[in-house]
């Protein structure tokens, strides 16, 4: 009878040892760089612009090795995040163009992938590769589309949002991340595999 009773009391005691134990283990991390999968659907606002942009929505590159960027190269990351979402207005797509899902480069006023597309235009001209220039799709907290350029570097994925001038890396964001333009072709969509909690669909 006592040898059952140490027994059980040694095998609860062992119960809450592991217990403790696997509740003080983290769960996983994200990546510093987002984990995409197979080819997507492209946005019909971005099949749209590639109608009129025919010429930027074909570019393929040969390596999609994210680069280094320098402390110039951040400088500029910050100050074309910053300037472009202080000087564009927001406005719906239906009150600048009269009609929905219109993405261009705005003139003074637009919506979240107008922000996206002048950010990833200014950081080209000074020398980022469009292939570490990524507008991607996301779902925000309230379950709203939203759009944001991702920047690709070497020191992981980073979000450039006209909501906030923050520049932050992407999984300390609040958004469930969808998909973003393929690093190896201007004109694909890829699925981001490790986008944070279930995704239930992409946007199309």
């Amino acid at each position: 009878m006592m040898n059952a009773l140490k027994a059980r009391r040694v095998a609860v005691l062992l119960a809450v040892v592991l217990g403790s134990a696997s509740a003080a283990i983290p769960a996983p991390r994200p990546t510093a760089n987002m984990v995409t999968g197979n080819v997507t659907s492209q946005p019909i606002g971005h099949y749209e612009f590639c109608q009129r942009h025919a010429d930027e929505c074909n570019i393929r590159f040969g390596s999609t090795t994210p680069a280094k960027v320098t402390s110039y190269g951040w400088d500029m990351i910050h100050q074309v995040n910053s300037s472009v979402n202080h000087r564009i207005t927001p406005k719906t797509d239906m009150e600048v163009y009269g009609q929905e899902e219109y993405w261009e480069y705005p003139v003074d006023a637009g919506d979240c992938e107008d922000y996206a597309l002048q950010k990833r235009k200014e950081l080209a001209q000074k020398g980022f590769s469009l292939s570490d220039l990524l507008i991607t799709v996301v779902r925000k907290p309230d379950g709203e589309g939203h759009a944001v350029l991702t920047v690709r570097t070497t020191d992981g994925d980073f979000v450039l949002d006209n909501l906030t001038d923050d520049v932050k890396i992407w999984f300390d964001t609040p958004y469930t991340f969808l998909k973003r333009q393929a690093s190896f072709n201007t004109g694909r969509w890829v699925t981001i595999e490790d986008g944070r909690e279930v995704l239930v669909g992409a946007l199309r």
